[in-house]
């Protein structure tokens, strides 16, 4: 019997080819890091991993609900085997990380590259995530200003006349690209439909990173490393990790050339920390305790599962409250038993060299800090400012001697512990008085003086001897949408609603000192969206890049 079938139309249009079009205006060093060589290198990486970033955001989100209507993560039954298995390591640092006793984090501009190349420290993490505001300018900026530094090109002149000179000894290089959540509004991938996309700002960071400095760096002795930051789960680091295996093979690199540092600083990343390694193993050095952002997860995570979860005023949720504790002893287990590297926390302090009595107690704080992930077993820690690598190198001199790490501190007397992970209530957030006025007004400037900031260009900001950036700036305003959701009652008696809110903020407004081209109304106007709204904005610079920052030519 002959079966007819209906005759296919032939395929019309032109065939498209997978691409990136650069949508945003030309600045300064888009000659030399968009290449059309680059360019095809990032679009590869969309056309290959696009698709499958999509699905673990949505992921993401499927997750969150879930814990939002009372399913509370834990421990992974389905990669149990891969937690008993104590046969794996990970690969470990690479050339260049085997000491990382103090690292120094900042933005990528000029002038703070030359002064992190300065500090010091054995290790800058140079950000484009939460210390740099993602101008098109800073983020094409802040690849040229690596690219040059990378080959021994940073000195410049500053429009005041004044030299910076990077010196002889420099840190080991580690890039922090922007976390797998955000968009590269200002380039599209268009895909073989002729649809168009805004690019992952992630592949676009990373891709544009390591194709332009993988070899430069490889010959100066050191290599092509990243940290990776706002990870939710191991499913993540694996998408991680094929990216790091399809660029090397793209860039004819030795297989674990390129190493990484995952911060784990969500709270479904602490239950997997095992499983992140474990997908990593091949290119990875180590963990990194990102206590900011851990804490904005806390409260994110469970800011709407009732008083128990609610935090105190920001200042009180310390790394030795029980659960941050616990947090962090698990960490430095899990690496250590994994061969991995447990890097620190970094401190917000900010010396003032003009108040020396000020500057003493920073620097008892930050030394008592150090002393502390000292004593935990932590091989390293982070320092915002150069004036603090002194003290904290200090400290981890004095742990660490002549070596370059404590790996072999293997913590026994840690077990993982998912009540203590999860004792939020710990933290005293539902004692009387936990949450202040001055708390309050706290949170609500700082959200308001950082984002004017940012919204200018500046994404590390020291506010009020303090170093804050994105990571900071989310506690204060998700912790003030906890608070009135929940009707909290201040020291003095007052509950915090909306309306209570948007006056401390109107008289917080007032306070300011202002100029005719500030951002003040704009930040006010975000920071009571991000706030106050009935919808809770999973990143508060998601809304405040697309309103503010997308500039196309």
């Amino acid at each position: 019997m002959t079966v007819l079938t209906p005759a296919r139309a032939p395929l019309t249009g032109p065939v498209i080819q997978p691409h990136l079009d650069v949508v945003g205006p030309t600045v300064p060093g888009s000659a030399e890091i968009l290449t059309p060589e680059a360019l095809d290198f990032v679009a590869d990486l969309h056309t290959v991993f696009g698709t499958r970033r999509t699905l673990l955001l949505r992921e993401r989100q499927l997750r969150r609900d879930r814990i939002a209507n009372g399913a509370d993560p834990g421990f992974l039954p389905l990669t149990a085997g891969i937690r008993a298995d104590r046969s794996w390591r990970v690969a470990g640092p690479g050339p260049g990380l085997e000491d990382r006793r103090v690292e120094i984090t900042g933005p990528c501009d000029r002038k703070t590259t030359v002064n992190a190349l300065n500090s010091g420290a054995r290790v800058w993490l140079a950000d484009l995530e939460d210390a740099t505001s993602p101008t098109w300018e800073n983020v094409v900026g802040a690849q040229h200003s690596l690219f040059d530094a990378i080959r021994g090109d940073a000195d410049f002149t500053s429009p005041e006349g004044k030299e910076y000179r990077v010196g002889e000894q420099t840190p080991t290089i580690v890039f922090r690209p922007r976390g797998w959540h955000l968009a590269e509004k200002h380039v599209e991938h268009v895909d073989r439909a002729g649809q168009r996309y805004g690019a992952s700002a992630s592949l676009v960071d990373a891709g544009l990173y390591l194709f332009h400095n993988a070899h430069a760096l490889i010959d100066s002795g050191r290599g092509p490393y990243l940290y990776l930051p706002k990870i939710e789960s191991h499913l993540e680091a694996r998408l991680w990790d094929d990216v790091f295996r399809f660029t090397e093979a793209y860039l004819s690199l030795r297989h674990g050339t390129i190493r990484a540092t995952v911060l784990i600083e969500t709270i479904t990343a602490a239950f997997e920390m095992e499983e992140i390694l474990y997908e990593l193993r091949d290119h990875c050095a180590g963990l990194n305790a990102g206590r900011w952002d851990y804490i904005f997860s806390i409260v994110k995570t469970f800011r709407s599962r009732g008083r128990r979860w609610v935090l105190p005023d920001r200042s009180r949720v310390t790394m030795t409250v029980p659960f941050m504790q616990a947090y962090a002893d698990l960490l430095v287990a899990t690496c250590h038993r994994r061969g991995a590297q447990a890097i620190g926390g970094m401190s917000a302090f900010v010396p003032n060299r003009r108040d020396p009595e000020a500057n003493e107690r920073a620097f008892a704080q930050v030394r008592a800090d150090k002393q502390r992930e000292a004593g935990q077993g932590f091989d390293g820690t982070w320092v915002a400012h150069p004036d603090l690598v002194p003290v904290a190198q200090e400290v981890f001199d004095a742990t660490l001697g002549d070596r370059p790490d404590q790996r072999d501190v293997q913590r026994p007397d840690v077990t993982p512990d998912a009540a203590a992970l999860l004792d939020v209530a710990s933290a005293g957030g539902t004692e009387p008085g936990a949450v202040t006025d001055a708390g309050l007004r706290t949170n609500l400037s700082v959200a308001v003086r950082y984002l004017e900031a940012w919204l200018r260009g500046t994404g590390a900001v020291a506010i009020d001897g303090l170093m804050e950036d994105a990571a900071t700036a989310e506690i204060s305003r998700s912790q003030v949408w906890q608070w009135v959701h929940h009707g909290v009652v201040t020291d003095s008696g007052t509950t915090i609603t909306a309306d209570h809110v948007r006056s401390v903020l109107a008289d917080v407004l007032a306070g300011l000192p202002r100029t005719a081209d500030d951002r003040y109304d704009d930040a006010a106007a975000l920071v009571e969206e991000v706030a106050l709204g009935d919808d809770f904005p999973t990143f508060l610079t998601v809304p405040a890049y697309a309103q503010h920052l997308v500039v196309r030519r």
